[in-house]
């Protein structure tokens, strides 16, 4: 197997860390690894399931698309390859999200199994469109440990997605395959068909569903944008989590995302926007939420309002640059909560914390 070539400076990173890590790259398991779902069946059950698995979506050394008769097997491989070598020491040979890295992190690197992606161009509760998955993997996620692969070749990138799609499909179908033999007690063969097209239909359908502003974007943001903006974040909900002033240093501000693990609304004022820094960008986020995650859409609350979304997109992205212009919020209190603990303790909150310069 050709190992592909390191680009850039983020590539580099992550092999260094894979490396000290593990020592070598991970060599190709013979099977990819059953879910904690599977490996509560019954033993002829279980193989039954492995067995679909196997004929459907193939083994890490031979593996499959779902639903696709004759794959591009060139392109499969080089996914797969490309795959291993820059994100299985994260995400897991079978993207699972426990790559021998996983447990370094915060957050935690994606589970594909679940088929859920927090930054989508659609509605909440949809899943992503590939150009969403396209678009995480050549920007990265700021402020986590996802790099950007924009300096990979656009033929690499895609073969990434395509491979990244193949273990979400593969995920899904398991679960599904699961289901079945757990209350059918069995899993008949004129059945799997069904379970395909309900894997794969609503990623098909998300290609039809992108979110598009209800009024067009203003050519430019002006200090009334920002001070609507601001007076709609405090009075809307969003201050709830973020706090008043952007750094989500509130009571309310944990909770759990759909793998299980803690979660908090993001410090706005890092300026790390993990979603995008483009006003779509945060548009997106405000109308339909973050998959996964306690963020809520507002797309139905602001139905009628439709200005209030871009002057909320004005003030965060006023906010998210507070620290660039030199404004340093007041010191921080104390926080002993940790991602494990699950935990807030904002007992010596500063009554009366300033916000962010005011337009």
């Amino acid at each position: 197997m050709s190992r592909p070539s390191i680009a850039g400076p983020c590539a580099v990173a992550i092999t260094f860390l894979a490396v000290a890590l593990t020592g070598c790259q991970q060599e190709l398991p013979d099977h990819f690894a059953s879910s904690s779902q599977v490996e509560k069946l019954p033993a002829e059950l279980r193989e039954q399931v492995v067995r679909i698995l196997e004929e459907h979506c193939g083994t890490p050394r031979a593996p499959r698309p779902l639903g696709i008769e004759n794959p591009d097997e060139r392109h499969v491989l080089r996914g797969r390859d490309l795959y291993q070598f820059y994100c299985a020491q994260c995400h897991g040979v079978s993207g699972d999200g426990a790559g021998p890295a996983a447990a370094y992190m915060y957050p935690r690197p994606r589970d594909y199994r679940k088929g859920i992606f927090k930054f989508t161009s659609t509605p909440y509760g949809a899943k992503p469109r590939r150009a969403d998955l396209l678009r995480t993997i050549t920007r990265g996620v700021p402020g986590t440990s996802m790099p950007s692969f924009r300096l990979l070749p656009e033929r690499d990138r895609e073969a990434l997605v395509d491979y990244v799609l193949l273990l979400t499909h593969r995920g899904e179908f398991e679960t599904q395959l699961a289901m079945e033999a757990e209350f059918e007690e069995e899993i008949a063969a004129d059945v799997v068909p069904e379970l395909i097209d309900r894997v794969l239909g609503p990623w098909r359908a998300a290609e039809s569903q992108e979110v598009h502003p209800l009024t067009p974007q203003p050519p430019e943001f002006t200090w009334q944008d920002i001070a609507a903006g601001k007076k709609a974040f405090l009075t809307k909900g969003c201050a709830k989590c973020h706090g008043e002033d952007g750094r989500g240093l509130t009571a309310e501000n944990i909770g759990k995302d759909a793998w299980g693990f803690a979660t908090k609304a993001a410090d706005l004022t890092s300026g790390l926007l993990h979603g995008g820094n483009q006003p779509i960008d945060i548009y997106r986020r405000i109308v339909s939420g973050i998959n996964g995650t306690p963020m809520p859409g507002f797309r139905n609350a602001l139905q009628n309002e439709p200005d209030t979304i871009w002057h909320l997109v004005a003030y965060v992205l006023y906010v998210s640059d507070v620290r660039r212009r030199g404004v340093l919020p007041p010191a921080a209190p104390f926080r002993r909560d940790t991602p494990e603990s699950g935990k807030l303790d904002l007992a010596s909150t500063p009554s009366g914390a300033a916000t962010p310069d005011s337009p």
